[in-house]
């Protein structure tokens, strides 16, 4: 036979796959992936805070809870690029990027302004030993669902994109913790939720060549 042959014996029964087709794959799989990670943080026995009725008019709260938020965010737009072959993140990551950026510079600023016997419990918090921890495991059912949406599509360079579907999964996990967390200290969040983001973060570099392969 052939190439020719073979390549319109190929094509013949090609079905265009539909607009937005990873779009709605990431959507789905977040909504199916974020209810069941609120389950796992009620299982480790986090409720939402008690006085969330008056830390909600605390700046902190919402830079706590609108950092993973957008971090999540910003990650789902570069993994619908890299999910698609032949197209490149591009400025995408600057969405990544910047967050962090916010948030580390707010940090340095807060221990730069702070006594010096009083940095080091800026950055401890009262829950440093449970914060990162409790962020990977809350994030688990999102890294599951996204994985299974992403393994459906077509990613051409599986470690980047395993590594971007575990940044998803470690946001979507921070922002629900976020809710539970009685920590407002920049320098904190700085470090032990962006800790907590990085597991899955990796995670995913690690598995998305051998899960992702295709």
């Amino acid at each position: 036979m052939k190439t020719e042959d073979l390549i319109g014996l190929l094509a013949a029964d090609a079905i265009p796959v539909r607009r937005h087709a990873a779009s709605r794959r990431l959507a789905l799989a977040l909504a199916a992936g974020l209810p069941l990670a609120g389950v796992v943080m009620a299982l480790l026995g986090y409720g939402v805070r008690d006085d969330l009725g008056q830390v909600v008019a605390l700046p902190m709260f919402w830079m706590k809870l609108l950092f993973p938020a957008v971090l999540c965010a910003a990650a789902v737009v570069t993994l619908q690029r890299l999910a698609r072959p032949g197209v490149k993140a591009g400025s995408a990551w600057i969405g990544i990027a910047g967050p962090l950026l916010a948030l580390w510079v707010m940090a340095a600023v807060t221990l730069a302004q702070a006594p010096a016997e009083l940095r080091l419990a800026l950055v401890l918090g009262q829950t440093w030993r449970t914060c990162s921890a409790s962020i990977a495991v809350i994030s688990l059912p999102v890294f599951g669902s996204v994985f299974a949406a992403l393994s459906g599509l077509a990613p051409t360079r599986p470690a980047l994109a395993g590594a971007c579907a575990g940044l998803v999964a470690g946001a979507a996990g921070a922002a629900i913790y976020a809710l539970h967390c009685p920590e407002l200290a920049a320098p904190f969040l700085a470090v032990w939720y962006v800790g907590g983001i990085a597991v899955p973060t990796a995670a995913g570099a690690l598995l998305g060549p051998r899960l992702l392969r295709w």
